[in-house]
Parts: structure tokens; sequence; C-alpha cells
């Protein structure tokens, strides 16, 4: 095709009509338009294309090969604009909206279930696709636009390619049955809990699968009795007198009357943990996506 060649919407849509019309007449009829002025339209398509685009005959036209490929294509970009107007004309109705989130496990399981509830009960039209997932995962999925929205730890520097606000803070502590030899510890390093047996959560967890990239950086590696599926089982086998385990501060006082268990803190320079929102760009957003970035902020 020449690089000088301009087709504007109203000559893609005309050209479709015309060939499924058979016919420049009936095609300008379907379109509202003049027959002359059809007519001067698609010669001027063929005259900037420099191919001939319809087969003239007694009992009307038919589309020569360039001219299929020309439907073809036409086709294509008016389904794709139809979408985008239906959908655009949805969001500004405050029909409905879906935003991708990506959070690693203490954002998931600790900050966002309240969060995200508020956000909800006011947003009724805007609907969250939630996954849990390291942070590196996260860093990597948003920059390269897989999901609008991450919520990462500081394991990870975001910074370096993505735009961030603060989210939370935190920290990791270790729990302990009453009656185990680390609970009358004031604090730990990570490095001598690993001589305990553990509980802990998921292979494939995030929090589980940093405790074990810790562990291996410590030169040991975990003695996990039992993967459980989520903060309050293990409280409660930890409670039992099964192991330690390691849990954000906030789930282990949630569960610590419950579940009688101790709280050590650990020393280890990871233990404390600022969560971060991080996106692509916020004004690059759409409207839904900067509405939940900006409630997560307020709560920060």
């Amino acid at each position: 095709m020449k690089a000088s060649m301009r087709f504007d919407l109203v000559d893609l849509r005309l050209f479709v009509l015309v060939v499924e019309a058979a016919s420049i007449t009936h095609g300008a009829a379907r379109a509202g338009m003049a027959l002359a002025s059809a007519s001067e339209r698609i010669r001027l398509m063929e005259d900037s294309l420099g191919a001939p685009l319809l087969e003239r005959n007694r009992r009307g036209v038919r589309a020569t090969p360039a001219g299929s490929a020309l439907v073809h294509h036409a086709q294509l970009v008016i389904q794709q604009l139809d979408r985008m107007r239906a959908e655009l004309s949805e969001y500004a109705e405050g029909l409905r909206g879906r935003v991708r989130l990506l959070a690693n496990t203490t954002a998931t399981a600790e900050f966002l279930p309240a969060a995200l509830g508020a956000f909800l009960s006011l947003h009724p039209q805007i609907d969250i696709d939630l996954e849990e997932r390291s942070s590196r995962e996260i860093v990597r999925a948003v920059a390269q636009n897989l999901a609008e929205v991450g919520i990462v730890g500081d394991e990870v520097n975001p910074a370096k390619e993505l735009q961030i606000f603060p989210f939370a803070e935190d920290r990791l502590v270790l729990i302990a049955p009453r009656n185990h030899v680390a609970s009358h510890q004031r604090t730990i390093a990570f490095r001598d809990a690993l001589a305990y047996d553990h509980v802990g959560l998921p292979a494939g967890n995030a929090l589980q699968d940093q405790m074990e990239d810790h562990a291996a950086r410590a030169g040991g590696r975990l003695k996990l009795r039992v993967p459980l599926p989520g903060f309050d089982a293990v409280c409660q086998v930890v409670g039992s007198g099964i192991g330690v385990a390691v849990l954000p501060a906030t789930a282990a006082r949630r569960y610590q009357r419950s579940a009688a268990i101790r709280i050590i803190p650990l020393v280890d320079t990871w233990a404390p943990r600022r969560l971060t929102i991080c996106v692509r760009s916020f004004t690059a957003l759409p409207p839904h996506g900067q509405r939940l970035v900006e409630h997560l902020r307020a709560r920060a």
C-alpha cells in the first residue's frame, strides 16, 4: 500500500456496506449517503491505493482481491471501535469497571480485606480481580501492563520502573507455643529459629517462598512439619505445640488470645515491612483504577 493512502471511518463503513450489498447504489443508501458522494469516495479510495477495489458489471459490483483485503481489515477496525464505544459508554454511565490487582500475602490477608470491602461498597459498579503473587512477580506484571495495580513488600524496589505510593507498615514476627523454649526469648534471629520445627503456608505462597529464600541465605532450610492454607490455621496448629511459624505481626496479634501462642519479634533487617502501591502511571490508569489507588492511599 502507498504511504499516502488515507481512509477514514466513513470510507471504511461505506465500502463494507457496498460490498455486502453488491451495489454502490444500495450501499450508499444504507450508509445514508447520496450516490454521487459515495461513488466519489470510492474513486478517491482507489486512487489513493493505486489499485481497483471493485469490479463493476451490469449486475452490480464485487470486491477485487484488494477490496476483499480491505473489507476484512475494515470489519476488524469497525468491530473494535464499536466495542470501545460500548465499553466506554458503560464506564461513563457508571455501570461497570474492573481492576486487576496483584498483592503479596501480607497485603492480601491483613490489609486489603477491609480496604476492598469499603471500596466495593462505595463503588458498586466496579469489580476487582485480586490475585496473590510474590512481590517480584507483581513488579514484573505491572511493568508489563498485565495488571493495573500492585501491592508489594520492600524486598523489591519498584521505584526503579514504576510509580509508587505508600500503603501500610507491618513487621514479621515468630510465633511459638506458650511452653516452647523460644517463647521465653524477648527477640530472636531467624537464623536461630531454623533450629526448630516450623508450621508454614503452602508451596507457592508468596510469604512462604520468601521464608524459604531467607532460610537458604542463612545457610539452612525450614524444617516444615505441615503447610496450612491460612494464618488462622497456622496459629491454631502452632498453639497446639507443633512448632513455630513466621507471620505478620497484625495476624499474630489477632489470634494471640485464641491460639495460645507467644509473639517473639524478629531482629532481622528484613522483618519490618513497608507495603507499597505500584502502578505504571497513575494518570494513565482508567478512571476505576485511579479511584482504587486513591482509596488505598487514603487508608494508608
